[in-house]
């Protein structure tokens, strides 16, 4: 299958690990061009974004609809195949669990998860959205059986950008956004979740926004839980945190963690890119 791959590289010499950014639903890897991609690149580092099957400008468009979650890894695994050394992964939100499911695959140098679905999956999330913004549930759900022109999607908007953010911006990155696959929810409310035992071997970065609608604070921490860390939540943002008014602060987050943990070896075992060990879930 032909996947976008958009690449962006420093000027001079890149840093020794590439990082490769995997989107959420309803995106593609444009959300990290507009502002992640170049800011990693001016800093060093070799910065990929692959737009999953139907999304972007990647094949799978008129079977976007039926894509299941391990369709989606593996796409991200094919594009591994292909990045020499294993790159830092950075997922955001469904991306954020697509990246769960690789850890447990393949070895990776870290791992960052950005306002990702936790690993034992979004019923909460569902439940949680039902109660305090059920029009956002409602658009949600619109928008993923009949498509995001299907509605004025207000609530969506409100719930992915900060109230700082541009209106012109706004304006201009929600037509980007495109149907999603009517199957990934199963998979999310647990058909296909990642395996429950955790990576304590693997560094982990969990960031969250504090006016994020769509993924709660207590999964923050759910997630931060499973992989031995501590989520850090960021003010004032919203969900679409590389997108955001503030796009700069988790972004400078992700690097000076990144520094810190590749400078002092965490991970560095795991940087070939060898297939990991099959883990079982726990019972």
């Amino acid at each position: 299958m032909q996947l976008e791959l958009i690449t962006r590289k420093p000027r001079g010499r890149a840093r020794p690990t590439p990082l490769l950014f995997v989107h959420g639903a309803f995106g593609g890897a444009w959300v990290w061009e507009q502002h992640f991609l170049p800011w990693f690149a001016e800093r060093g580092w070799l910065a990929h974004a692959v737009s999953l099957r139907g999304h972007g400008a990647s094949e799978g468009q008129e079977k976007v609809r039926y894509a299941r979650l391990r369709d989606y890894v593996a796409d991200v695994e094919e594009v591994l195949a292909d990045i020499a050394p294993s790159p830092v992964l950075i997922g955001h939100s469904l991306g954020g669990m697509i990246v769960q499911k690789l850890l447990h695959k393949r070895k990776v140098p870290a791992a960052v998860l950005m306002a990702s679905a936790p690993p034992h999956g979004t019923i909460g999330t569902l439940f949680g959205m039902a109660f305090t913004n059920p029009k956002l549930l409602s658009e949600l759900s619109f928008s993923q059986a009949v498509g995001p022109d299907s509605t004025e999607a207000q609530a969506i908007t409100r719930a992915l950008f900060s109230e700082d953010t541009s209106r012109d911006l706004i304006r201009r990155y929600m037509p980007k956004f495109q149907a999603e696959s009517l199957l990934i929810n199963l998979d999310l409310l647990g058909l296909d979740l990642p395996p429950s035992l955790p990576l304590l071997d693997l560094p982990v970065l969990v960031l969250g926004a504090e006016n994020d609608q769509f993924i709660f604070e207590g999964a923050l921490h759910a997630t931060a839980d499973t992989y031995r860390t501590k989520a850090e939540i960021i003010p004032r943002m919203a969900h679409a945190m590389m997108l955001d008014h503030a796009w700069e602060k988790p972004a400078q987050r992700i690097a000076e963690w990144l520094e810190a943990t590749l400078a002092a070896g965490n991970g560095a075992g795991a940087a070939t890119g060898d297939t990991a060990p099959e883990q079982p879930a726990a019972s």
